[in-house]
């Protein structure tokens, strides 16, 4: 493969700057710049110079070895000074040599993946990580960067290899000395993997909301106190105020750490009957996002209920508790009153739904997922039919592991074979 070079840290003036080398020359690159370069898996600091022997700046040398580094090959890591200049005079000296080229968007993780580094989950766990704006966000990244998925992953096509070799041996060494009633078996490693992939498939649509963010919806009836309340939580005025019902027209979103959870606040127009067709359209919108929302926050005026269907779930609060003598179940973006409880309690109820959340936490895993027990709950079906349908089973069974292998980025039908053959001694 070709060697490439990149900047790995953010663009821009900073304390330190560190340049990645990838490749099978990537030791003779750095050496060209600094003479000898540290052993494996040391630092050391050196002098990096141009072809010409100007000097070009000092730095941290790091070599990893290709069974050492985070791409698999043979990798140099340079930490300058995180100067705009002196990061691009660096640069500029690894474009000269012929044996380098400037690295693809990516293509660090990609290497990672292709040399076995990383599985597929992993390389969306590192994307996730680099996203993360909260505690929680973190957490599951890491848990995906981790392997963990992969692990369980591994663990579901064992046990579905050893089920298709039990069926390929019924169907393909009838003659031979293998059990005569597999079904059994198979039955119960199949039923051990539905049952686990039934439990991860209901727990990425949470994870998912982790990943991309939960919406939560302020609504109410015409200057009830949204706004004003939006940009309470939000610390900072995010939405115009005014004494003036109508004042929003549009949905507008503030996105804000609440607990350790991403949340995207959501301040609708006021809900009531109106000629004017702006406003109407707005009123529209707002019922129709805080209907998709994932919690609603009702504020209604003392002793009123609110235009709109309450789910279980949803928060009910008295509006403008600074104009109320009984401040019970209020909450006033004004002074703040109840704003820490309210807080609060959307952090309860949405930590509550992510309480049941598995490893998997992508859209594409779930319907991995969903495809190989599909897969096998219609094996389960022909199972009972035994050797009438046991080719048609054993297909379905490749079906599932070809699904469950998409998780990972690894399609492979050889270790069926070789699961036979090892576990049989048939000596084909």
């Amino acid at each position: 493969m070709d060697t490439v070079y990149a900047l790995s840290t953010a663009q821009g003036k900073s304390g330190v700057a560190v340049i990645r080398v990838s490749g099978p020359q990537s030791l003779s690159a750095a050496q060209a710049l600094c003479g000898d370069i540290p052993p494996f898996r040391q630092a050391s600091l050196r002098i990096l110079r141009d072809p010409d022997g100007k000097r070009l700046d000092e730095a941290l040398v790091l070599t990893f070895p290709k069974d050492g580094s985070f791409t698999g090959e043979d990798v140099v890591e340079l930490q300058t000074h995180g100067s705009i200049a002196g990061v691009s005079s660096v640069l500029t000296a690894l474009s000269a040599m012929d044996t380098l080229r400037p690295a693809d968007p990516g293509e660090f993780t990609r290497r990672a993946l292709e040399n076995g580094r990383l599985d597929l989950t992993q390389v969306e766990g590192l994307a996730d990580l680099i996203d993360a704006e909260t505690e929680a966000q973190r957490r599951q990244a890491m848990r995906v960067l981790s392997g963990d998925l992969g692990k369980r992953a591994e663990i579901w096509r064992q046990k579905l290899i050893r089920a298709a070799a039990l069926l390929e041996a019924t169907i393909d060494f009838a003659d031979e000395e293998v059990p005569v009633d597999v079904s059994p078996e198979v039955s119960e490693l199949v039923s051990d993997v539905i049952l686990s992939l039934d439990a991860e498939i209901k727990g990425v649509d949470h994870a998912e909301r982790i990943r991309a963010g939960f919406e939560v919806a302020i609504i109410g009836a015409p200057n009830v106190g949204k706004s004003t309340l939006l940009n309470a939580l939000a610390g900072r005025e995010a939405a115009i105020t005014s004494e003036y019902a109508g004042t929003t027209r549009d949905v507008i979103e503030v996105r804000m750490d609440l607990g350790g959870l991403p949340v995207t606040l959501l301040d609708t127009a006021g809900l009531r009957e109106s000629d004017d067709v702006v406003e109407t359209m707005g009123i529209d919108r707002a019922r129709q996002r805080a209907g998709v929302a994932d919690l609603r926050v009702f504020l209604v005026e003392k002793g009123k209920t609110p235009d709109f269907a309450i789910g279980p779930d949803d928060i009910v609060l008295n509006a403008k508790a600074d104009l109320l003598s009984d401040k019970a179940n209020a909450v006033s973006g004004q002074t703040g009153f109840g704003i820490s409880q309210l807080v609060d309690q959307i952090a309860s109820i949405l930590k509550t739904r992510t309480a049941g959340i598995g490893v998997a936490t992508r859209l594409r895993h779930q319907h991995a997922m969903v495809r190989g027990r599909d897969a096998l709950t219609s094996m389960m079906s022909l199972l009972p039919q035994g050797e009438d349908t046991a080719d048609i089973a054993a297909e379905e069974l490749r079906t599932a592991i070809r699904s469950l292998d998409s998780l990972v980025g690894r399609v492979d039908i050889e270790n069926v074979l070789d699961e036979i053959f090892a576990s049989f001694c048939l000596g084909k």
